[in-house]
């Protein structure tokens, strides 16, 4: 039994994470096969969807450009408040979940028009977070 240390790439977002192996084995670590249409089938429609509809709404209510949640969590920072001005990479809510701290960054450099959550509120994945303009 060792543990190892890992990053693993999930959509384009790093995540470094400790695994404990328990059987070292001779070979590639092989899962159980899933069976045809079962998980698949149930995943596939619902990725789209979340992405897809937010940043419909805000662009239409505000005019502010959306930030989103790439995954679904807790808030436990807000970084920014509403007219601070914000430079591209600059960390503006930061997002726990399954034990892990993720920091939700601007894309570009704008100023905050409106921040829309809370510390301690759960989010969805896709959930608009902040507004930029």
């Amino acid at each position: 039994m060792s543990i190892r240390h890992m990053i693993v790439t999930v959509d384009g977002v790093a995540y470094e994470v400790s695994v404990e192996i328990l059987d070292e084995g001779d070979g590639p670590l092989r899962l159980p096969a899933v069976k045809a249409g079962a998980a698949p089938a149930a995943k596939a429609p619902a990725a789209p969807a979340p992405a897809a509809a937010p940043p419909a709404a805000p662009a239409a209510a505000g005019g502010g450009s959306p930030v989103t949640a790439p995954l679904g969590g807790t808030v436990i920072k807000i970084h920014v408040s509403a007219g601070q001005a914000v430079q591209a990479g600059q960390a503006l809510v930061t997002l726990e979940a399954m034990k892990m701290n993720t920091d939700i960054t601007a894309a570009s450099a704008g100023t905050v028009q409106r921040v829309l959550v809370n510390e301690g509120a759960s989010v969805s994945e896709g959930a608009v977070l902040v507004e930029l303009a």
